[in-house]
């Protein structure tokens, strides 16, 4: 007993520990299962946060959906309330406009039942007369009826015919010129003021030029063009308004170079030659134009005057190349209608001879060419027609309103004349005709594009007090008498000369 009692302490103790442990273990035990209960709610609780955010997603979704078909139907049906709206107007406007129409008809119905009663009662009236005729009356009123609707319906019938024909006509007539046209081939003229020289080398340019610039001053008032050498290798431009003095200038420059003598004297000689050479060409340039047509019986004086026209323009056209396509239409059109073509294509050619004819000679250039064919025994018809092509004598023949045809057609086609180069071209002829009409004054050339205008004045008719008087005035009447943009400058030029030859 004593030693139950001994060892109870340390039972005790042992069961205090035990105790102690289990409370610990429990402890522990409750605090990893509040831990992990813990941990699952705020899993759950995230799980529910997602889902529920996923869940408002989703409800958002269909909200918006929602909504945008709600909008959508909501349009569609204003747009249908719209549409049935302006129908139901455009109906209304419709009816508005059948009443207004049917009340318009009732009115002419109304007006067709009088005048209709009216009608009626002519007839009971008319029939009345008819019924105290005898069968002579009736007869003759019988045909003096036919004979009215008869009137009538003749002179609807010569309305429609006339009509017709003016449109067959005018029909034909187009066709006419379109196929005559067709046929005829020409060349667009280009506006060509100027001329390049090609030279051997570039010290050939000096050359030209001589010293102090004598050769190039000699050249240019021998031929009253100018040069304008500049920086382009191997080339001299030649610079006119006027093609023969252009052309001339060209050939005495082109003989000058390969001759390799360039000096004043030289210079005159070889101008001289070459003014020659050029008024000799114009004959060929005439009957080039004769066999191009294949005409006959043409006097030489015509071809000359046919060159001549070679060297003339009329607002940027070759004259004498107007004058073969005037001949060329003139024929076709004569062909289209069944006449003779050999008067047409003779007028069409002959119609600018005037222009080519000295200053002497009175009259417009149609009124001259007429006067010369008359004096050659050219055809009537030709004769007539010439005169007439700018309406100046009345036309006595068919051939002269189609060369009024023709050359109207001939200047007017796209591209046949500039009217630009045709104003430049008069003020440059008008400041050399203002110049020369000083007296003691030989030559005046208009150069450097109408800039300046040299005046070549007789040594012993002008002397030098003179000449500077003659520039001042010539430049108060170029201020009074022309309009041209910019300055022109007045280059008198006295120049004596003294030659002799020893044998």
């Amino acid at each position: 007993m004593g030693g139950l009692l001994s060892s109870l302490p340390y039972f005790l103790e042992g069961v205090l520990v035990t105790l102690l442990f289990g409370w610990i273990f429990s402890r522990w035990w409750a605090r990893g299962l509040r831990d992990k209960a813990d941990s699952v709610l705020a899993l759950a609780r995230k799980e529910g946060e997602l889902h529920a955010r996923e869940l408002r997603s989703q409800a958002e979704q269909e909200i918006a959906r929602a909504r945008a078909a709600f909008q959508e139907q909501q349009q569609r049906v204003e747009t249908e309330f719209a549409e049935t709206r302006a129908h139901v107007e455009g109906r209304a406007d419709d009816l508005g406009r059948l009443e207004s129409f049917f009340n318009g008809r009732r009115g002419e119905i109304e007006a067709l039942r009088d005048q209709l009663e009216r009608q009626t009662q002519l007839y009971r009236v008319r029939l009345r007369e008819v019924a105290t005729l005898d069968e002579a009356d009736l007869r003759a009123a019988l045909r003096e009826e036919v004979r009215k609707e008869c009137e009538a319906e003749l002179r609807d019938q010569r309305n429609e015919l006339r009509a017709r024909a003016e449109t067959e006509l005018k029909d034909e007539g187009r066709r006419i010129l379109i196929d005559s046209l067709q046929r005829l081939t020409s060349t667009v003229p280009a506006e060509i003021g100027a001329t390049l020289v090609r030279l051997p080398g570039e010290e050939m340019k000096g050359r030209i030029i001589g010293r102090e610039g004598r050769n190039i001053k000699a050249f240019e008032s021998a031929t009253g063009v100018t040069l304008m050498i500049d920086e382009t290798p191997d080339t001299v431009l030649v610079s006119s308004f006027d093609p023969v003095r252009r052309e001339i200038a060209r050939l005495a420059l082109e003989r000058l170079v390969a001759d390799g003598r360039i000096h004043p004297a030289s210079i005159e000689e070889t101008v001289r030659a070459a003014d020659a050479e050029i008024r000799d060409s114009v004959n060929t340039l005439g009957e080039k134009a004769v066999l191009r047509l294949r005409l006959s019986r043409v006097h030489p004086e015509l071809v000359s005057l046919l060159g001549k026209l070679h060297f003339r323009l009329s607002n940027n056209q070759n004259t004498l190349d107007h004058s073969v396509e005037v001949a060329f239409i003139s024929s076709l059109l004569a062909s289209e209608l069944g006449l003779d073509p050999e008067p047409a294509k003779r007028a069409g050619l002959f119609h600018d001879l005037g222009k080519a004819m000295d200053r002497e000679v009175e009259g417009s250039h149609a009124i001259a060419a007429s006067n010369l064919l008359r004096a050659y025994s050219e055809d009537p018809r030709v004769v007539n027609a010439v005169a007439a092509h700018h309406q100046e004598v009345p036309p006595e023949s068919v051939y002269a309103p189609l060369l009024i045809i023709a050359d109207t057609l001939s200047a007017a086609r796209p591209g046949a004349r500039s009217e630009s180069i045709e104003g430049y071209l008069q003020r440059v002829h008008s400041l050399e005709e203002v110049a020369r009409a000083f007296p003691g004054v030989t030559e005046a050339y208009a150069v450097q594009a109408g800039r300046e205008v040299r005046v070549i004045v007789a040594p012993e008719r002008i002397t030098d007090l003179e000449a500077r008087q003659l520039a001042q005035d010539l430049r108060r009447r170029i201020e009074d008498e022309l309009n041209y943009p910019g300055s022109i400058k007045i280059t008198v030029i006295r120049e004596a000369r003294y030659s002799e030859v020893a044998k």
